[in-house]
């Protein structure tokens, strides 16, 4: 077991120090900042010819408006020759001036265009509370007057979720999870398929399987390219939060986070659930057939093509989600998520379809790890056998002699 782990951890600090594993890991993160940095530029760019200016001679009504609508007021214009010259320069959508006089709360807009209907409305509200306060303040009423004064209406909304927002979630879900599983895979089983064929005819692998088990090696290499998997998704979850969590903080996202608050929820806890689990597996059982194809290939320079079964597997499995991708109660759906190397990419469809229950899902997932374990198990057994290999043999007869074999 010790041998084990220390293939394991060699495999996987050979992976993860590797250029294209950063890149893998980061070109994500990296394409989605420039976006959003383009985006972001591209919004505040334009964003002042849709601000206003706020002039007033009372600096505290000036504050208390700008703090209730901090996004629509450019905060550095305090003068009206300033705000005048901006409005023609189109630098401002406008101005307004806000003021008290004779007890009563008044605003003046000036601009080339009417008042946006939102901000107009803001500007409203702010004026009949502020002047309701200030008659109030001058009416002097008692306490028991204030209170009845200060009472308020109630209003509550009790709103069911729409079933276009419920099918725009499910399909948004099941997309990203299939792409995610899908592309993951392919790279995982290209890399595992390429790192097992270039050991083909290396002289080193007699004097490893000399100290070791080949059972072993396999196990730890499977076991490193699992350590591996599991940290790019760690990577990407963490990554992920922390990117959700910095765009709420900035206005010009935040806008759209709270509109869309309603489908970004759902979606994320369907893809942070069980169903990563259905990625993680997924993408271990198709190493491990990359694995094997790799073990099988006659020489090192025929690693590229090594990978192939597990990709076209992989392939077929993921057109034939796209047919049943709004009928989850099917026959044909039912069936392939309880089959491995399809169940990843089914089962997940009905759980976001919320058509399967407990039962049927931890009786996919054992049926899916069984599978793997013993896929593994009896591959470590005739890794020997297929790794040795080195004549230039058709392909059929390399499999034959390889399963023939047993350590």
């Amino acid at each position: 077991m010790n041998k084990t782990w220390i293939v394991a951890l060699e495999t996987y600090l050979r992976q993860v120090k590797s250029w294209s594993f950063v890149i893998l890991v980061v070109s994500p993160f990296l394409m989605l900042a420039v976006s959003l940095g383009v985006g972001y530029m591209s919004a505040t760019s334009g964003s002042n010819t849709d601000k206003i200016a706020v002039i007033s001679n009372n600096p505290a009504l000036r504050k208390q408006f700008i703090s209730t609508n901090k996004d629509d007021i450019s905060q550095k214009v305090t003068t009206t020759n300033t705000a005048k010259r901006k409005v023609a320069d189109d630098k401002l959508a406008g101005y307004l001036q806000l003021s008290v006089t004779n007890q009563q709360v008044s605003a003046r807009y000036y601009s080339k265009e009417s008042m946006d209907s939102s901000l107009k409305l803001s500007v409203e509200n702010f004026l009949n509370k502020n002047q309701q306060a200030l008659n109030v303040q001058n009416a002097k009423l008692s306490s028991g007057q204030m209170k009845s004064l200060s009472q308020q209406p109630i209003f509550k909304q009790h709103i069911k979720q729409s079933s276009s927002s419920n099918d725009i979630v499910k399909i948004a879900s099941f997309w990203i999870l299939v792409f995610v599983i899908y592309m993951v895979l392919i790279t995982y089983s290209s890399v595992t398929a390429q790192e097992i064929a270039s050991e083909k005819g290396t002289k080193i692998m007699e004097i490893i399987f000399s100290s070791t088990k080949a059972s072993k090696y396999f196990i730890g290499k499977i076991t490193g390219v699992m350590m591996v998997i599991l940290t790019q998704i760690l990577v990407y979850i963490i990554g992920g939060y922390m990117f959700y969590e910095i765009l709420r903080r900035i206005s010009t996202f935040r806008k759209v986070f709270d509109q869309y608050q309603s489908l970004i929820k759902p979606i994320i806890g369907n893809l942070l659930n069980v169903n990563l689990v259905y990625l993680f597996l997924g993408v271990i059982i198709y190493t491990i057939v990359s694995a094997f194809s790799g073990a099988l290939v006659a020489k090192p320079e025929d690693a590229p093509k090594a990978a192939q079964p597990a990709i076209y597997l992989g392939m077929l499995a993921f057109f034939l989600t796209f047919p049943f991708q709004s009928n989850a109660t099917g026959l044909v759906v039912k069936i392939l998520s309880y089959v491995p190397f399809f169940s990843s990419y089914f089962m997940p469809l009905r759980i976001i379809n919320n058509e399967a229950g407990a039962l049927e899902i931890s009786l996919s997932l054992l049926v899916l790890v069984l599978t793997i374990v013993l896929f593994a198990w009896y591959i470590s057994r005739i890794y020997e056998g297929l790794i040795l290999q080195t004549d230039d043999s058709s392909f059929w007869k390399r499999l034959k002699r390889g399963l023939s074999y047993q350590s």
